[in-house]
């Protein structure tokens, strides 16, 4: 008995030794992915230092354009398909979050590894006078929506109306963590995270996330695979989840005065529909859409079923 149990830690080991190159993913920099990841129309912009990846499309002339913010771990590509219904009509501008996509971590004058959610409003804020724009439509999924109403908290003149999509902000429990992100909050194994990471795990992160997991294709697996190597971006993302800080300032919800729009996937098992119930009653006036099928990234799994409802909250048609 005891032999056969030397013999199965002895292949034990051998299999992790065997294991640890493939897993191994070393940091790349940015300037390696910007040709698959950064085609026309992105851009590149400088605010306060920190260089900020960036898509603007559609007139210039929109007196009030669409802003749309990403959440944990995505990049401004998650809005594609919203950007490609609306930019005929509507100035749309999109960019990858400090600590995420082309982006990567906070530099310049911004403090360093700060992941806090009124630290990335206020960054949006200054991108908002980087670009002159007085008064934005303003849109967010999961952090992204925690940061577009903390924005609208922070500065609710700069802000004519409020997009949340799947948004953070409670302390919930939710039904399944993807398990990338249960790696980054377990303080050991996130420091390994930084040095390894299998495409496999990727792949099963996002397909958690997904209403229907059949929508998840290669092509979407190897663009978050590779943004996440983006050089510190993993880093990044070990502070932004040892940082949060769901559940504080959620009063402020009750104190915004403008027309909020609230969609919702009914098969969301990281942020579960009943939380989208609680912005509905503490945001006054507010109006929800649940799509029953859709998972946590709505706008990303069938964008053209969920912009339709962005469209009638603008008055688009």
């Amino acid at each position: 008995m005891k032999l056969l149990l030397w013999r199965a830690f002895g292949i034990l080991l051998m299999l992790t030794a065997l294991a640890v190159p493939v897993a191994r993913a070393p940091d790349r920099p940015v300037e390696t992915l910007v040709a698959r990841w950064a085609p026309p129309p992105s851009d590149f912009i400088e605010i306060k230092g920190q260089m900020v990846h960036l898509r603007d499309e559609g007139p210039r002339d929109d007196p009030q354009p669409i802003v749309l913010i990403h959440g944990t771990s995505a990049s401004l590509h998650t809005w594609e398909g919203w950007a490609a219904a609306l930019r005929g009509q509507r100035r749309v501008i999109s960019f990858d979050l400090p600590g995420f996509g082309l982006t990567g971590p906070f530099g310049g004058s911004y403090p360093t590894d700060d992941y806090h959610g009124d630290t990335l409003a206020r960054f949006v804020i200054d991108l908002l006078d980087q670009l002159g724009l007085a008064r934005v439509v303003l849109a967010g999924n999961s952090l992204g929506g925690e940061v577009a109403w903390r924005v609208a908290s922070l500065a609710p003149g700069r802000v004519a109306r409020l997009v949340l999509v799947d948004a953070s902000g409670y302390d919930v429990q939710p039904i399944e963590w993807p398990v990338a992100f249960r790696l980054a909050r377990t303080p050991v194994v996130s420091a390994l995270s930084e040095w390894f990471l299998l495409r496999g795990l990727v792949d099963q992160s996002v397909r958690s996330v997904y209403g229907d997991p059949a929508r998840v294709t290669p092509a979407l697996v190897d663009r978050y695979f590779e943004l996440t190597l983006r050089e510190g971006n993993r880093h990044a993302l070990r502070e932004r989840m040892q940082q949060l800080d769901a559940g504080q300032e959620v009063g402020r919800l009750s104190q915004l005065k403008l027309p909020t729009l609230i969609l919702w996937g009914g098969r969301d098992r990281l942020i579960p529909p009943p939380v989208a119930e609680r912005f509905r009653r503490d945001i006054a006036g507010s109006r929800l859409v649940v799509f029953p099928e859709l998972g946590h990234v709505p706008q990303e799994e069938d964008p053209q079923r969920t912009v339709e409802s962005l469209k009638e909250f603008l008055g688009l048609r």
